[in-house]
């Protein structure tokens, strides 16, 4: 994995891929205590940054690959990023899902002409299904995150922020970024790395899901004890991926840890004050800068804004809860 890489990837997502806004509100800089800036990765389609890596796996691969389609495994954001990039290109997709995922998430890449296939993430291996029905039918396995070309599309959103944040004055901050298996995080270290050096990212995580940042604490890959529990959906992997934990152990600061609760206040936050509408998963970097400050240094923090797949009732759980006045 490289510069170029992500470089070329670019290249291939221009005039696909939205160019999301970096935003700023002085009420959240006030809760906040410094300047919060929020990249709003939930406004790119599908409402996730997944389209990016979805678009670049999928417009790298041959013509023959194409045709005979692609199969991804997903709790729900990088499996509508390539339907809808599969759906794009002409070719088929076949989604592995959690059978709890949020009903929005499977409807909404049924919606957009995949196969879905659910299974119980408490009892099976998501990594043996989709591995044995690629074998089985001839498709092209898509990982969310351990896939350089995958990797690669997410890095695009950081050769954004690096641009963005420029035309801002922000010339060090803090890059808060929503982490699962490390994908978007490991994508944008790189990009800022030579385009903005000096810019930290920092890997948020939900609490008992800490994997990432437990590993790089102990310099070796974590596993969590248990797969699900948390309103994070989004962003509860077991493991760092074998790809994007050496990038992350390289290029990343210290992780942060929020609570499921902490990411509820940020979701009404982020409505209130920016008009987005975040899941919980999508809303932790935003809960870091908020709630976990003494964890930040310097005037700016940059927040990741992942996705905003939500079921009506979360955003309004969220709404109840915390009402931001």
């Amino acid at each position: 994995m490289n510069i170029e890489m992500i470089r070329a990837a670019a290249q291939r997502l221009k005039g696909h891929v939205r160019r999301t806004p970096l935003l700023n509100s002085t009420f959240v800089d006030e809760i906040a205590g410094r300047r919060v800036w929020m990249k709003a990765e939930a406004l790119q389609h599908t409402g996730s940054f997944k389209f990016r890596g979805g678009w670049s796996a999928i417009s790298a691969l041959s013509s023959e690959a194409k045709t005979a389609g692609v199969i991804a495994f997903s709790s729900g954001n990088h499996a509508q990023g390539v339907a809808l990039a599969a759906q794009m290109h002409g070719a088929s997709a076949v989604i592995v899902m959690p059978s709890n995922a949020p009903k929005l998430k499977v409807e909404n890449t049924r919606s957009l002409g995949a196969e879905v296939v659910l299974y119980d993430r408490d009892t099976e291996d998501r990594e043996e299904i989709g591995q044995r029905i690629s074998k089985a039918r001839g498709l092209t396995l898509i990982k969310p995150y351990d896939e350089p070309e995958v990797i690669a599309g997410q890095g695009t959103c950081g050769l954004e922020i690096a641009e963005q944040a420029t035309a801002a004055g922000i010339k060090a901050a803090d890059v808060l970024v929503c982490c699962g298996g490390g994908g978007l995080t490991s994508g944008i270290a790189l990009s800022l790395e030579v385009e903005a050096p000096d810019m930290r990212v920092r890997p948020v995580e939900p609490v008992d899901f800490d994997d990432v940042t437990r590993s790089l604490a102990k310099g070796v890959p974590q596993t969590n004890s248990r797969f699900g529990g948390s309103i994070c959906d989004a962003i509860v992997t077991p493991t760092p991926g074998d790809l994007t934990f050496p990038i992350m152990k390289r290029l990343c600061g210290a992780g942060i840890v929020v609570s499921d609760q902490a990411c509820l206040r940020a979701m009404s936050v982020a409505f209130t004050r920016f008009k987005v509408v975040l899941e919980p998963g999508g809303a932790i970097a935003l809960a870091a800068a908020l709630y976990h400050g003494d964890q930040i240094s310097g005037e700016d923090v940059i927040c990741i804004a992942s996705g905003g797949n939500v079921d009506a009732d979360m955003i309004s759980q969220a709404l109840a809860d915390y009402p931001c006045i």
